[in-house]
């Protein structure tokens, strides 16, 4: 099963340092039929003014993936990590027993972002933060393999949940397949550009849910980038 969810229809938050969009039920946005995709329960596109951002808050069990879109984000956090990551760039968080951090927006720009939470299949672990730069061309007319917790996926950020968040370029009339095995599920965004899913078009910041088993193709209409998300 294929749900579209174009952008103008996620929830929304704005006040005078960031607007929000969630495409899943979260802070004020409730949604009985966006509670979470399998492990997947957040995905939120946030932009982020200039010397703007999250004061020092907690989690606990949670993968915390964030991809940059443009601009760059500064973590800093209680065990002393420090990083600031890049667009087109990922950083992890492991919440686990208990992490307290804060994210900024130090840039000149704006900076936009996806955050994405993942359900883990363990609790109470040490926590831990990670960046990862990936080269641009990597992603050029595949999918990328950006975090996971899959064992034959060395080249990504690792999480603690059988998932795997991917990225891929596109150039125009560009195509990749995937496909969503029984039990699992899918589910895209195309943070720029605009693509066909089959035969639906998907414009950028749209979100896209997919129910396994569930094969499918993505072809770009223009030059695109894209994120899929495969969990439990």
């Amino acid at each position: 099963m294929i749900e579209h969810r174009p952008f103008d229809g996620l929830g929304r938050f704005h006040n005078h340092w960031l607007e929000a969009h969630y495409h899943f039920s979260f802070a004020n946005y409730y949604e009985p039929a966006r509670m979470g995709l399998g492990r997947l329960l957040v995905w939120n596109d946030d932009t982020i003014q200039p010397g703007k951002g999250f004061e020092r808050h907690g989690h606990r069990d949670m993968e915390i993936i964030t991809y940059v879109r443009e601009g760059a984000i500064s973590h800093r956090d209680h065990l002393g990590n420090e990083g600031r990551t890049l667009a087109g760039d990922v950083q992890v968080m492991s919440a686990g027993k208990g992490i307290l951090h804060e994210e900024f927006n130090y840039e000149p720009v704006v900076t936009k972002i996806f955050q994405i939470w993942i359900e883990p299949k363990v609790t109470g672990i040490k926590p831990r933060w990670e960046t990862k730069a990936f080269p641009k061309e990597d992603g050029a007319g595949r999918l990328v393999s950006l975090a996971s917790g899959q064992a034959d996926r060395d080249e990504a950020l690792p999480i603690h949940q059988d998932a795997t968040l991917y990225g891929a370029r596109l150039l125009p009339g560009q195509s990749l397949r995937h496909e969503t095995a029984a039990g699992r599920s899918g589910y895209l965004v195309v943070a720029a550009g605009a693509v066909t899913l089959g035969d639906l078009a998907v414009e950028a910041r749209d979100g896209v849910a997919i129910t396994g088993p569930e094969p499918f193709s993505i072809t770009a209409r223009e030059d695109s980038e894209i994120l899929l998300a495969d969990t439990p």
